[in-house]
């Protein structure tokens, strides 16, 4: 099953079980923790996508214990990212399996340019996506 949903580009990573959870608004994402538990352990990840939102991101609790988002669309092929947990790298969900560092850098598959981060700030329960600044 796992190589069909990567010869059709279906990522594993989901949209928050609460649509609720998150909102875009001048620039920024904000994310309500409590409300988005597949952010409580590191490896989890959300996809953002819709309600004004562009580009669409993958925000993820990484192993290191910090909080990224990116933009999530692959520099090869434009195909969705999912998070790897346990690599400390996060991979393009198609069969080429680009492979990159939470900081955006290729170091594996078929891309070869870095995919867009963005800075992510923690303020107790709530995170905040800033759109107008690269990381």
């Amino acid at each position: 099953m796992k190589f069909l949903k990567r010869l059709f580009g279906i990522c594993e990573t989901p949209m928050p079980g609460d649509p609720q959870s998150w909102s875009v608004q001048d620039g920024t994402v904000k994310i309500d923790l409590p409300r988005t538990p597949e952010l409580r352990t590191p490896g989890g990840g959300v996809r953002l996508e819709g309600k004004g939102l562009e580009p669409r991101l993958l925000v993820f609790h990484g192993d290191d214990g910090q909080y990224h988002a990116i933009a999530n669309r692959c520099t090869h092929m434009g195909r969705r990212i999912d998070t790897l947990a346990g690599s400390n790298t996060i991979q393009c969900c198609s069969v080429s399996k680009s492979t990159f560092t939470y900081d955006g850098q290729p170091v594996g598959g078929a891309a070869k340019r870095p995919v867009k981060t963005y800075p992510v700030t923690r303020d107790g329960e709530a995170l905040t996506v800033s759109l107008s600044n690269q990381g």
